[in-house]
């Protein structure tokens, strides 16, 4: 029986039932109003079922009970009354940049009337109560449920993906719908741009139902009648929804400038305020999206492309990005402002981008086989992203601190993404946008797919911090982005190993004399032992815990659905404990073993695991099964939690019990 969620605990579920089916790709097609402060439009959901094909004979049994009542109340359309042709889709003349075979124009936007208030009169879905309890019509009906909140849901519909034009051509099946998404999910990767293309296409077809939905606190719940089981449930759905300008993953504010901007910061409830998706890891999925806005704004986005505006007409702009790498939704952002690039004022062959090599601790770090992880366009079986040590990257800021970024950040960055490559190796993403945000930014920085967030503050002073910080959050391509915690709970895998690597980084990117380099690094170790000591002195116990959940660490409900330890509470964002006993740890694995092992052992970890998730079991199991027989007895995990103290100065009542972000985090 699946988990309960008991209100007047502080953790945040994760509601949807990822075991019975799972979310592909995502297609978003968003407007962003500046003068409402919301983000409307539609998004489309591509699923293949899951594991587990049982039929769900309550929703309580699969889902936490509803705040409101206990009874599903689903929304569902008057009979004959609404004809499909009046369903929000995109024409088929907007354009995909980069890799659509259709044309390029504007998107037809006939039928927007703007009442999106009114959700039975913008969407014409009335509502109609189906009692969930065994027994009742449609209690045997399977529930599809996604985690979402803050949104408001106008219109749930299937898509006619067969009525597709010339997608006989693609399919054996051409008339069956599901079966052409099947088909369309395992294309395989060499064929990423044909598979982006169709799914462009299948988001434009038309509906071809609507489909029975209800919505409350922490998800959606859709279904359709008569349909029993994932298998049959519709593959290809269309969302309409907007969201609320208090939305709590969506800030809507002003930059250093005075002009409006909003960003995603996906904390503490990740992306369920920006669109209805699956957020448990394990519903990893690829995504393309398409964002209109004002013409004077710039739309960064988590995608592969280095998105250029396409204008529909005058005063507004389009941009579309996707991602081909499967990742949690959560690590999805998107910021749109008046940003300003900011570019070398001078490009030389000296520059530092240029100038600068580093040795890895190896000559050769590149390892021969089949990765493991599911099929996608991988850069580590590409020869010549696996030598890329600086890859493109651009720095967009506030027009007010262009000049801050051009002294301070903008001849960082390709040193500090040469010596990561130069400890790591390939780099996971082939491009990466840096952004300083707005002042009301709550952290530091904070690292997505191929988009990194810094806060202003680190522009300010010399270049010690602003180099730490963004070798932080590139740290955090390879932990936290190619390979995420399949528990969120055990943020030490993200967090404790971007805060040690920032020290490896940083130091061989001002390329620092060994004797420097170790000073500099027990410098920093002082400092982080001291907060960590006043931490653990002021905070609760259950608090302080590197795995909160213990012996229940990466277990999830027959549905797949499960709860983030703690993820509600307001005190969880200010502690650093996973940050700075993972670092700990880390630290004293590479004194034991010494640097020239410990980095190859790293190295061979993100080789085996880039693309998947761990918990931390599988961290420490590799970890011993690569060091020679003899040594394991000391770094057995009985004994290194009592080492690590000793070796590191701790006292024994500051106590880092046996590890195992949210990703991107």
């Amino acid at each position: 029986m699946d988990i309960k969620l008991d209100p007047s605990r502080d953790d945040l579920p994760l509601m949807a039932n990822t075991s019975h089916i799972l979310v592909k790709h995502y297609v978003l097609d968003l407007d962003v109003d500046f003068e409402s402060q919301i983000i409307e439009g539609t998004i489309v959901l591509f699923f293949e079922s899951g594991n587990k094909f049982k039929k769900q004979s309550s929703s309580t049994e699969e889902t936490y009970p509803s705040e409101s009542n206990k009874a599903c109340k689903f929304r569902t359309p008057e009979p004959c009354h609404i004809p499909v042709t009046n369903t929000r889709t995109v024409s088929s003349k907007m354009g995909y940049n980069d890799f659509v075979i259709c044309g390029k124009g504007e998107k037809d936007t006939s039928g927007k009337d703007g009442n999106h208030d009114n959700q039975e009169q913008a969407s014409g879905i009335s509502s109609s109560k189906y009692c969930c309890d065994a027994g009742n019509h449609g209690s045997e009906d399977f529930l599809l449920v996604l985690d979402c909140c803050d949104l408001s849901v106008l219109k749930v519909e299937e898509v006619d993906v067969a009525a597709v034009p010339g997608i006989e051509k693609f399919t054996r099946s051409p008339k069956l719908r599901n079966q052409i998404v099947c088909e369309l999910v395992a294309l395989p990767a060499d064929r990423w741009r044909e598979q982006l293309d169709y799914y462009a296409r299948c988001s434009q077809a038309p509906g071809c139902g609507e489909l029975l939905f209800d919505i409350d606190t922490w998800s959606l719940q859709i279904r359709k009648t008569g349909v029993q089981t994932a298998t049959d449930f519709p593959h290809a759905i269309r969302i309409q929804y907007t969201t609320k300008p208090q939305g709590r993953s969506v800030t809507w504010t002003s930059d250093q400038s005075g002009r409006p901007c909003v960003y995603t910061m996906g904390s503490p409830i990740n992306n369920r305020a920006l669109f209805p998706c699956q957020e448990p890891p394990v519903a990893m999925s690829t995504w393309q999206a398409t964002v209109r806005a004002a013409a004077s704004f710039v739309v960064l986005m988590s995608g592969e492309n280095s998105a250029k505006p396409t204008q529909l007409r005058e005063g507004c702009s389009s941009w579309h990005y996707y991602v081909t790498m499967p990742m949690p939704a959560s690590t999805f952002t998107i910021a749109v402002g008046s940003w300003t690039e900011t570019k070398p004022e001078i490009c030389s062959s000296d520059d530092l981008a240029t100038e600068k090599s580093f040795s890895p601790f190896e000559a050769d770090f590149r390892y021969v086989g089949v990765c493991g992880h599911m099929e996608y366009p991988c850069r580590f079986q590409n020869a010549s992203a696996t030598t890329q040590e600086i890859i493109p990257h651009r720095v967009f800021a506030p027009v007010c601190l262009k000049g801050a970024c051009q002294e301070t950040l903008l001849p960082l960055i390709p040193p500090c993404l040469s010596a990561a490559h130069s400890v790591l190796g390939t780099h996971p993403f082939s491009r990466l946008d840096v952004l300083i945000v707005p002042a009301n930014f709550p952290s530091l920085g904070m690292a997505s797919p191929h988009l990194v967030f810094l806060s202003q503050s680190t522009l300010t002073g010399m270049s010690q911090f602003c180099g730490t910080r963004l070798c932080h959050e590139i740290a955090h391509a390879w932990f936290g982005l190619a390979i995420g915690a399949r528990d969120w709970t055990e943020e030490w895998l993200s967090e404790g190993f971007a805060t040690h690597l920032e020290d490896v980084f940083w130091a061989k990117a001002q390329q620092l004399a060994p004797h420097e380099a170790r000073e500099q690094r027990e410098l920093r170790a002082c400092l982080r032992w001291r907060r960590l000591q006043d931490e653990v002195r002021n905070s609760p116990e259950d608090m302080q815990v590197l795995r909160p959940n213990k012996e229940k660490t990466g277990h999830v409900s027959d549905s797949g659905s499960s709860v983030i330890k703690h993820g509600l509470n307001p005190d969880k964002v200010f502690m650093q404990v996973h940050y700075l006993k993972g670092y700990f740890l880390l630290r004293f694995l590479a004194r034991r073993l010494g640097d020239d092992t410990y980095f190859s052992f790293l190295r061979k970890f993100v080789h085996k695991f880039h693309g998947q998730l761990i918990l931390s079991q599988d961290f420490l199991q590799m970890l011993l099964e690569s060091i020679p027989e003899e040594r394991r007895l000391e770094l057995s995990v009985e004994n290194i939690f009592q080492d690590w103290l000793e070796s590191s100065g701790i006292p024994q009542e500051v106590t880092c019990h046996r590890p195992g972000v949210r990703r991107g985090h």
